[in-house]
C-alpha cells in the first residue's frame, strides 16, 4: 500500500482492490466535461452526492477545500478516517435531488 493514491477528501490511501471512482469537480451537466477530475474512494464520492446537489458542487463547492469544509463532509470525514483504507458501506439516508 505504500504507493497507493491517496484520497483527497478523507486523506486515506486508495488500494487498488479498494470501491474507488473519479469525481469531477465540476459536474458534467454542469459544464465540467473535460474538467479537472480527483480520484477518491467510491464511500467519499457517495457522501459527496448525498449531500450537495449538482449546482451547489458547480457553485460553492468545486474544489476539495470546499468540499472539506461542508459541515456534513466535515462530520464524516472525521467518521470514515477512523475505518481501513479498503472500508464500504452504503450511504445512509436518501440520494438528494438532481
Amino acid at each position: 500500500m505504500e504507493d497507493a493514491p491517496i484520497c483527497p477528501l478523507c486523506d486515506r490511501p486508495i488500494p487498488q482492490h479498494a470501491k474507488q471512482s473519479l469525481h469531477h469537480l465540476i459536474p458534467k451537466l454542469k459544464g465540467g466535461k473535460g474538467g479537472p477530475v480527483v480520484l477518491l474512494h467510491q464511500i467519499c464520492h457517495n457522501e459527496i452526492h448525498a449531500t450537495v446537489t449538482e449546482a451547489e458542487l458547480a457553485r460553492s463547492y468545486n474544489t476539495i477545500e470546499a468540499l472539506r469544509s461542508h459541515p456534513r463532509l466535515e462530520k464524516f470525514i472525521k467518521w470514515v478516517s477512523k475505518r481501513p483504507p479498503d472500508f464500504h458501506s452504503k450511504t445512509p439516508g436518501t440520494r438528494r435531488k438532481r
